[in-house]
């Protein structure tokens, strides 16, 4: 990897007979491209596409536009084996894989997927502009993003696209909760996973506060994120919340939702890696769902690789309970259709932390996928349950 004296990874390649340079930003943490080749209008689909399976990327100096078509045009490429009709007879012939094959095999064929898209590249100056043909102004969604620059750097097209949406939702922001006749909005940070399930949320709202919280109105809520069930609990006037994580953008963005909502009164962010100092009524965490390593920063609020934070908060919420207080784990049930996780290694854990179930509240998600049997995951996506595990020391 070649790197400036800063230590910035940089990328290079040739185009009219110059060389050219310009640092390198992967949010999934791939290296820059050692085969580079420019690209404009002329190149077609089928010779962009030969070129990505081999390896090449391609700095894109046409139409952006254009080249937003041909990304489309790269992922129907890729996506082609997978037509409606051949997806449905290949579900029915993997019916005899394991789940966990199933789970390992279309992990495979995401990063596949994501490493071939991830091929075509644009370069943004220094100012945060880009100097294509019908480039949009990006200046505020690449600056929320990555911060002040003072040099160009090249990221992949797909990314980029990332950006602007993420963008696109801190600007409109994405409704929790309903007060009255006004939508309280969480508004995610790039890189920050967007509370987009709102199950967890109704289960939060439904489920009657712990016999402590009567007498010591406190909570604190583990693995942050957006501040999304700080904001839920607060809206409930629980009156005093501490809002813990160690994700720096995180911590930002958890800070944002709160000073928008004008909640810091009750709600306080810290940094810190699961439990904050002293003992609450109510301790609520969402952990990631599924144990397995994430590819990117924003899958982290995904994937927990051998379920650290799920046994950390477990192992650690017994000394940090109130008398009569609750531990309210939120937890899908989708690790354990995927044999990724038993049941009875969950009920093991919280057995080996000193803890009891006093009460458990169930919901099916109702997002788009579990509807979907094309979806190679979807004999586990449609038999998923969400669950409120109401946890209180032994």
């Amino acid at each position: 990897m070649i790197q400036n004296p800063s230590g910035v990874p940089m990328i290079h390649w040739d185009e009219n007979g110059q060389s050219y340079e310009a640092q390198w930003r992967s949010e999934n943490g791939i290296p820059p491209h050692k085969k580079v080749v420019v690209g404009d209008d002329t190149l077609t689909a089928d010779a962009a596409y030969r070129l990505a399976c081999e390896g090449t990327a391609i700095v894109w100096k046409g139409d952006f536009q254009n080249a937003r078509q041909l990304l489309q045009a790269l992922a129907r490429r890729v996506d082609k084996p997978s037509k409606k009709s051949k997806r449905v007879e290949k579900v029915e012939k993997e019916k005899t894989k394991s789940p966990l094959d199933i789970f390992n095999l279309h992990r495979l064929a995401q990063s596949q997927r994501a490493r071939i898209l991830g091929m075509l590249l644009i370069q943004i100056n220094a100012d945060q502009s880009i100097s294509l043909r019908r480039a949009p102004d990006v200046s505020q969604a690449c600056l929320e993003a990555y911060g002040e620059q003072s040099d160009s750097y090249v990221i992949s097209l797909r990314e980029l696209l990332g950006v602007i949406g993420t963008h696109e939702w801190r600007k409109n922001g994405v409704p929790i909760l309903a007060r009255g006749d006004e939508a309280i909005c969480i508004h995610p940070h790039y890189g920050v996973f967007s509370p987009v399930r709102g199950e967890y949320i109704q289960l939060v709202c439904n489920t009657p506060w712990p016999k402590a919280m009567h007498a010591n109105s406190i909570a604190f809520d583990i693995g942050a994120g957006t501040g999304a069930l700080s904001v839920v609990l607060a809206m409930q006037d629980v009156q005093k919340i501490i809002a813990t994580d160690i994700d720096d953008r995180a911590i930002a963005c958890a800070k944002d939702n709160i000073e928008r909502l004008e909640l810091g009164s009750q709600v306080e962010i810290q940094k810190t890696d699961l439990f904050p100092s002293g003992k609450a009524a109510l301790i609520i965490c969402n952990p990631p769902w599924l144990p397995a390593r994430p590819s990117s920063s924003l899958e982290h609020a995904i994937y927990d690789p051998e379920s650290r934070m799920l046994k950390g908060f477990l192992a650690g919420l017994k000394e940090h309970l109130l008398p009569e207080g609750e531990g309210w784990l939120i937890l899908s049930d989708l690790a354990e259709h995927l044999g990724l996780r038993t049941r009875s290694e969950l009920l093991e854990w919280i057995k080996q932390a000193g803890l009891r179930i006093v009460g458990r509240e169930d919901t099916r998600p109702e997002h788009k996928k579990v509807f979907d049997q094309t979806d190679t995951l979807h004999k586990a996506r449609s038999a998923e349950v969400t669950s409120l595990w109401r946890l209180a020391a032994s």
